[in-house]
Parts: C-alpha cells; sequence; structure tokens
C-alpha cells in the first residue's frame, strides 16, 4: 500500500480482554483496496477474536476501528455489513437459515432490510437470487433455487453465503477458512473469484490453515501469536520466519517447568500396542504405516487439517478409516463406533470438549462415569457410591480445583473441565490413550498436570498419542515426534533428532 492511498480498513492500538485474560494486545493493521492479506496464528492465537471485532460481534474492545480512512463504530453485525465489511465464517450453518429456499437465502439480508413483506413476491425472490448466483457462476437451476437450503451439501451452503457476500460489493471480505469444505474443483473456482475481486479493488482478509494456497494468494501475509502481531511480510514469503513467528518459543522458565518430567530417549522401547499399515486419511494423499509402543508418548504434530482429528477420530470408532488395516496388540482392531474402542481399551479425549465430550448439567462425578455405566451399574441401577468414587479420583489425580465431585462442569474454569475430560478416560486404565489438542484453552498449571498423568500412564505401560498444532506442547510432554501434513507423515524421530528447530522445518518444507 502507497503512503498516500486510504486503507479500505485499518485497526489501531485494537486490544480485547476477556474475563482478565487479554486475548488481543495492541493489534495495529491496514488493509488495503484491492490486496489480499492473510492472516496466520496458532490455535488461540487470538484470529477469531480479531475476525468477530472486524464483523461487528465483539464491540466492547479498545482502539480504533476505520472503514475508508473514517472511525467506525462496529456495533453489530448489521453496522459492518452496511459499513461494507462482510464476513464468510468457518461455522457454515450460522450463515444459513434452515426452513427457507436457496433463493431466499441467497437474498436474505437484502429481505431482512426491505419494508412489506418480500416473502410473498417469489417470482421477484428468485429473479434476485439468479443474479446473486450467477455472480460464482454456480448454474444452479430455477428447481434448486427452489428447495429448502437444508437439502444442500456443505460445500454448496459454503458457496451460497460466499455469493451472497460478494453481492453487496464489499469494501473487506473475510474468508475464514473458506476451503474447508470445498473439492478441489470448487477450491480453483473460489482462487479465481479472490483474484478477480483483488482486480476489482476488493480488499481481502483470507484466513487458512493451508500455507499453500496463502503462497499462491496472498500479496502479505501477518501473523498473531498470543494476541500480537509478530510478523509482516510481502510476497515473496519467508515462510521459515512466518512459522517462527507462529510457533515461536515460549519463555524460557515455562518450558522447564512442563519438562521436568520428560526423559529423553534416542529411540524406540516399549512393545508395539497399536500398528498402523496402509492408512489413509485423506483422498489423494499417500497411505501410512504409524507404531504406538507402550511405556511411550508418541507426539503427533501439525497445522489445522493435517490429519490430526481424522486419525484420533479413526482409531476411536468414531470414523473408521476405509483403507488399510489397524492391529492391536497383534490382533486385527477394527471399530465400527466408539463403544468399539472403549471395549477394546482405547480412549479418546477428543478435541472439543464442549460438542464430544462434556454434558450441561451433570455434576462432575457423572461427566467421568458416562462411558463406563455398564460397569458401573447393576441390573440397572447405578452405583452412586462408585460414581462418587470415580469423581473424587479425578479431582485429586489431576488436581481439579472444584467444590467437590457434585460440582456441575459449568461451575468450572476452562482448564479444569479439560481435567475432567481426560480423567474420564483415566477412570478405567486404557492400552491405548489419545488426547486430541489436550491442552487448548488451560493455563500452563493445567497443561502440567495433564502432561503429568499422560505421562505416569506411559510409565505403568499404556500407549499414549498426543496430538497438538503447538510444537512447543509436543516437545514439552513427547518421547517420540511425528510431523504430519495433509495425511503424510514427514519426520519421525526421537531425542535430539527431534529438536525444534528440525520439526519447524520439516513443517515449513512441507507447505
Amino acid at each position: 500500500m502507497s503512503p498516500t492511498e486510504t486503507p479500505a480498513v485499518g485497526l489501531t492500538d485494537v486490544s480485547m480482554a476477556f474475563g482478565g485474560k487479554t486475548v488481543l494486545a495492541s493489534v495495529t493493521l491496514d488493509i488495503a483496496p484491492g490486496s489480499v492479506v492473510a492472516l496466520l496464528g496458532a490455535n488461540g492465537a487470538g484470529k477469531s477474536t480479531l475476525i468477530k471485532i472486524l464483523s461487528g460481534v465483539h464491540t466492547d474492545h479498545g482502539g480504533e476501528v476505520r472503514v475508508a480512512g473514517e472511525p467506525a463504530a462496529l456495533q453489530s453485525p448489521l453496522a459492518a455489513r452496511q459499513l461494507g465489511v462482510q464476513t464468510v465464517h468457518q461455522r457454515i450453518g450460522e450463515g444459513i437459515v434452515p426452513g427457507l429456499s436457496v433463493a431466499e437465502n441467497l437474498v436474505f439480508e437484502e429481505l431482512a432490510q426491505a419494508r412489506g413483506n418480500p416473502f410473498l413476491n417469489g417470482r421477484r425472490v428468485l429473479a434476485r437470487a439468479r443474479e446473486i448466483q450467477a455472480g460464482l457462476d454456480l448454474g444452479w437451476s430455477d428447481a434448486l433455487l427452489r428447495r429448502d437450503v437444508i437439502e444442500l451439501g456443505i460445500s454448496d451452503r459454503q458457496l451460497l453465503i460466499l455469493a451472497r457476500a460478494l453481492a453487496t460489493r464489499p469494501r473487506l471480505l473475510i474468508l475464514d477458512e473458506p476451503t474447508s469444505a470445498l473439492s478441489a474443483a470448487e477450491a480453483e473456482r473460489l482462487f479465481a473469484l479472490v483474484e478477480r475481486m483483488r482486480d476489482d479493488g476488493i480488499a481481502v482478509l483470507y484466513v487458512s490453515h493451508r500455507l499453500g494456497e496463502i503462497d499462491a494468494l496472498a500479496d502479505r501475509l501477518v501473523v498473531l501469536r498470543d494476541g500480537r502481531l509478530t510478523e509482516d511480510q510481502a510476497k515473496p514469503f519467508d515462510w521459515d520466519a512466518a512459522l517462527r513467528a507462529m510457533l515461536q518459543q515460549r519463555p524460557a522458565r515455562q518450558a522447564r517447568e512442563a519438562t521436568t518430567a520428560r526423559p529423553v530417549r534416542e529411540g524406540a522401547e516399549g512393545e508395539v500396542a497399536l500398528s498402523l499399515r496402509g492408512v489413509r486419511l485423506f483422498e489423494g494423499r499417500d497411505p501410512l504405516d504409524l507404531d504406538l509402543r507402550t511405556g511411550e508418548v508418541t507426539g503427533i504434530v501439525g497445522l489445522l487439517g493435517a490429519g490430526k482429528t481424522e486419525l484420533a477420530r479413526g482409531l476411536f470408532g468414531a470414523e473408521p478409516f476405509t483403507t488399510g488395516s489397524v492391529a492391536l496388540d497383534g490382533r486385527p482392531y477394527r471399530p465400527k463406533r466408539p463403544s468399539d474402542a472403549i471395549r477394546a481399551g482405547v480412549h479418546l479425549v477428543p478435541e472439543d470438549r464442549h460438542a464430544d465430550a462434556l454434558v450441561p448439567g451433570w455434576s462432575l462425578a457423572r461427566n467421568v462415569s458416562l462411558p463406563f455405566l455398564r460397569s458401573l451399574s447393576r441390573t440397572g441401577l447405578m452405583n452412586t457410591a462408585k460414581e462418587d468414587a470415580l469423581g473424587r479420583d479425578t479431582i485429586e489425580n489431576l488436581g481439579v480445583v472444584a467444590r467437590d465431585e457434585h460440582s456441575t462442569v459449568e461451575e468450572l474454569s476452562g482448564g479444569n473441565q479439560q481435567k475432567v475430560v481426560v480423567g474420564r478416560w483415566l477412570a478405567e486404565t486404557p492400552r491405548v490413550l489419545i488426547l486430541d489438542e489436550p491442552f487448548r484453552g488451560v493455563d500452563i498449571g493445567a497443561r502440567r498436570d495433564i502432561g503429568r498423568r499422560a505421562r505416569s500412564l506411559a510409565a505403568e505401560g499404556a500407549a499414549v498419542l498426543v496430538l497438538s498444532a503447538d510444537v512447543d506442547e509436543i516437545l514439552e510432554i513427547a518421547d517420540r515426534v511425528v510431523v504430519l501434513a495433509a495425511g503424510e507423515i514427514h519426520l519421525d524421530a526421537y531425542g535430539e533428532d527431534a529438536e525444534r528447530d528440525r520439526v519447524i522445518q520439516t513443517i515449513s518444507a512441507s507447505v
């Protein structure tokens, strides 16, 4: 951007805090018209908060936001859109209205702002919907436009939301993980559209974990780490520097505290508990082979979209693998559902504790006991004494801060909720424990407690698999480090071969 050019949108010293915790700290950023700026950051870096401020969702922030050079009060999503800031969110379901037709969803913003009752004029709605979908060259028939939007597949829903956003000719278009649900052909169509928008003078803030897309599309990249901008580059990009800025090491004191129980091993030691052969995580990618050994913590590190969650859910039977084979203690292991995995001694701490693990309104003890109701009951009656004992054991073994085992999970902090989820899967000693992003949203103390328990479990003879997008989290806990990118293994190393610089260089080379 030239010194005399007015930014499409600018931020000066924008800050935000929740419950006393700073999530954005003095962020200053100008986005020029006709430019594509890529926003990078690990989980918890502050990307979502920044997007919600620009989208008018979070209004109680410090600093100033300017649109076309003028101070702007983005007091609501509607106010942001009226000023020309359109956002295509990652959660597609939030952008559609079930019960309305595809056409009505395409023109929804215009309908919501129109006077009278335009819903009664189906002919006008259909005509306008044809115009909007033509902007993306979607080629949808009138019959499809008349269907309930809920009948659309997830990729078509995403294209619908994008077409609706572009119909307003925005000043700034925010794309949050826009290709997450698109096929390769649909993604190529999106890339061509982004380039056309840039040529038309629209500013684009592009948030994606797919670094290849950023390399191809973006004119500039900025990196958020712990709520601060740590890198700002123009093309051609220095990916080593960008990744170091995104995954930079924590203060040495914290790292020492977290790693005091971690031994340094130079190679494999335990027996193979779980063995994967020829398992393909993504269509069109090479299959992988992987052994998990007893007495060992294997850490898999990779950026969002690397295949970590697909691997975890496949091993747990939540989304069974369609290729290859898996053996548990030398015998075929083919879980068709999570209950099969639990019976076999394979336990999973899922990535999203709220959506996939915790039951609101239930006590700590009841949440811990949920997967093991069969073993805790007799003739259909729950043994509440045993259930309460499991809750107390979780509090004691993982240092959960709670009134007692009868506290509801809503009463607990995020870190203590995560400890409850981990404690659930330790209620019965597993053969294999899988922890998918177990440290997300927890403080250093909770991370140490969870890591200590995972290591002690490995010492008792279990195989432990930890998956994280954070290099330092993996280095703090793992004996062995595996780098995963696009469903393929790019590094599998112990000891000095798993040093931080090599791990980051491997991630960078896989872009």
